[in-house]
């Protein structure tokens, strides 16, 4: 009778130990790959059944998802869409995202001069406060809301501010041009962390996810500004309309900068972050005999067609409310040199780039939703050192002059002020004029110009040709529908800052760290970051070395 009991007993306690194992297992969150439609990826109570569909499972055991990636596969008859996901099943999801960010009290810690507030400069000083080290941060330029100012007036073709424009200013040219996040880079921690770091200081949840990701010129100076706010937070210091014109060096070795106000700073670590349209920079070290190289760049123009013709291309006709303004990326070569597309626009606008009053550039932006009706992107082409003879004469800086005359090649063949030239994509292929132009994104204005004849011949037969192989991939892309405007050349710079691999110092120079695009490491928001975080840590790995404690 007691044993009987006893066994009764033992077999109840195992069997509820069997269903608590039993009901654990079914708490659980699991990643998976799925493809669905665009309705079923943007309409949530769809997403769901799909997924207990893919997981057999019942709808209701489904109480949340994360995505982990997130891509638009538009190859077949139908486009679809590819997601990587967190499904959190019979379990509540986890609603915040966990930082490891350390940003430290740096107000009496070791000062770091960062000359430039671009993505290489925010990210660079960001990273020294979690280092320990104190950023000063000097921008020639003025802060998002003074610098709206002057965008708002050289778009209306009144007044081009030499320092505070497309290119200058706080956040750098990415703050309105538009923070296109992708890169090539192979750097994947480096990457999760940059989109980690925009995340936190306000930028959307698709940044975390989306294969392209993308902030947004209307969202963009937020985040720069929250950038700028934990800086000054944690001790760090931020200065406008600090244009830097000298460096200060004894006996090969950085002491500080000074300014075109008189103003002078000191330190033995200066992070040159100044952009490639910091051409003064160039001429500084040019007439300093600090050492500088000459590297391949590309140059082009813009060409902007409507967007409902580019998403008839790319969905095949099947454009829904529920897909993105479609988008492209082209490549061809042209007599051994690269034609590509550079810095794709869909929904967006053609905006000026120009930095000085006799010259026209032009570049490329979006808002977060990309609802203009047009879609833009620059195409160019390779142009390397020995292109280009007959600048020869002037060194190392040829690459940098040849830019310089196509730009006011353009403003000559251009109209008053910003005014850009222009002309219709098949008129500029053939080599005919224009006499008249559609509809265009760019507000300053454009005016007929035959740019075919006077863009120099080694960039405007390979455009030419580049755009008929476009069109036998992408039927329908060679159409005068689409427009020409000259011109696009700040895509990469023509020359480099030479630095030493292992510790990121200048060549000559130590405790100078070229840093970003303007150096010639760096193309684009995310590498300039990942190069401006890289900088930081080797200034932390040296610190003995190069700081006077």
């Amino acid at each position: 009778m007691h044993l009987s009991l006893f066994n009764l007993i033992e077999s109840l306690q195992f069997f509820f130990v069997l269903l608590l194992l039993l009901q654990s297992s079914l708490f659980m969150q699991e990643k998976i790959q799925i493809q669905v439609s665009p309705e079923q990826a943007a309409v949530y109570a769809q997403l769901i059944t799909a997924i207990a569909d893919f997981m057999h499972l019942n709808e209701a055991q489904i109480m949340g998802v994360q995505i982990l990636k997130k891509s638009i596969d538009a190859r077949g008859r139908l486009p679809r869409v590819n997601l990587s996901l967190l499904v959190f099943v019979d379990e509540i999801p986890t609603s915040t995202i966990a930082y490891d960010f350390q940003f430290q009290e740096v107000v009496t810690r070791e000062r770091v001069i960062v000359v430039g507030s671009g993505p290489a400069g925010l990210f660079a000083a960001l990273r020294l406060i979690e280092l320990g080290f104190c950023p000063l941060i000097l921008e020639r330029g003025k802060d998002i809301s003074e610098r709206k100012k002057d965008i708002a007036s050289l778009c209306r073709n009144e007044k081009l501010v030499v320092d505070s424009n497309y290119c200058f200013g706080e956040g750098g040219a990415g703050t309105f041009s538009d923070g296109k996040l992708y890169t090539r880079s192979k750097k994947k921690g480096h990457i999760q962390r940059v989109f980690e770091l925009f995340h936190y200081h306000g930028a959307q949840d698709e940044v975390l996810y989306e294969t392209h990701p993308h902030i947004g010129t209307d969202k963009l100076p937020l985040v720069i500004k929250n950038m700028r706010n934990t800086i000054l937070h944690y001790g760090g210091q931020v200065f406008f309309e600090k244009k830097v014109t000298d460096l200060l060096i004894e006996d090969k070795k950085i002491k500080g900068v000074v300014c075109q106000d008189g103003s002078s700073y000191l330190s033995s670590v200066v992070v040159l972050a100044t952009g490639h349209s910091a051409r003064d920079i160039y001429e500084l070290l040019h007439q300093k005999n600090i050492a500088l190289e000459a590297k391949g760049f590309a140059m082009g123009v813009r060409v902007e067609h409507p967007q409902t013709l580019i998403d008839d291309i790319q969905y095949k006709g099947n454009k829904t409310a529920y897909l993105p303004a479609a988008s492209y990326n082209l490549v061809e070569q042209v007599e051994g040199r690269g034609v590509y597309s550079f810095c794709m626009c869909p929904g967006g606008h053609i905006v000026p780039a120009s930095t000085d009053e006799n010259e026209i550039v032009v570049n490329g932006m979006s808002s977060s939703n990309r609802n203009s009706p047009y879609a833009n992107s620059g195409i160019v082409v390779e142009v390397r050192p020995e292109d280009l003879p007959e600048w020869s004469g002037y060194g190392v800086m040829a690459g940098l002059r040849f830019q310089q005359h196509v730009e006011q090649l353009a403003f000559r063949n251009g109209l008053k002020g910003q005014i850009a030239p222009a002309q219709r994509l098949v008129d500029f292929v053939k080599g005919r004029l224009s006499y008249d132009l559609p509809d265009c994104s760019y507000l300053p204005g454009v005016v007929a110009s035959p740019v075919h004849f006077w863009l120099p011949e080694i960039i405007a037969t390979r455009l030419q040709e580049g755009c008929k192989k476009f069109d036998k991939n992408m039927r329908g892309f060679l159409t005068n529908e689409a427009i020409v405007v000259g011109v696009e050349s700040r895509s990469s710079s023509p020359l480099r800052i030479p630095r030493d691999k292992d510790t990121m110092q200048h060549i000559e120079i130590e405790g100078l760290y070229p840093c970003g695009e303007g150096a010639g490491y760096a193309g684009g928001i995310t590498s300039s970051a990942i190069d401006g975080m890289n900088c930081a840590e080797k200034i932390y790995q040296l610190a003995n070395t190069l700081i006077s404690k």
